[in-house]
C-alpha cells in the first residue's frame, strides 16, 4: 500500500488523475489541522473521489474530521462507517 500521501497523491497522477494545486492545498490543510496520520488521509482521499466522482474539498475536510471525531485509523473501519452514513 501507500506509505505517504505524498505517494498516493503520485500514484493518482501516474493514472491520470492529477489533483491541481488548490485540492494538494486542502490535502495539506485537512492533514494539519485534524492532526491526522497519512493512512486515514490517504483513505479520505480515496473516499472523496468514489463518492463525489471528484476532488471536493469541503467534503475532504468533513471527512477527515468525521474519520478523527471517530477515531477510524484503517480502511475497514473508513468503509463501515461511510456505509453506516448511507454515503457508500
Amino acid at each position: 500500500m501507500f506509505r505517504t500521501v505524498r505517494d498516493y497523491v503520485d500514484h493518482l497522477n501516474s493514472k491520470g488523475f492529477v489533483l491541481g494545486e488548490e485540492a494538494n492545498g486542502f490535502i495539506q490543510f485537512g492533514q494539519h489541522y485534524t492532526d491526522t496520520v497519512d493512512e486515514v488521509v490517504i483513505i479520505a482521499i480515496e473516499l472523496t473521489l468514489k463518492i463525489q466522482k471528484e476532488f471536493d474539498g469541503s467534503f475532504f475536510i468533513s471527512l477527515l474530521e468525521s474519520l478523527k471525531s471517530e477515531k477510524i485509523v484503517n480502511r475497514k473501519q473508513a468503509l463501515n462507517h461511510m456505509e453506516s452514513l448511507n454515503l457508500l
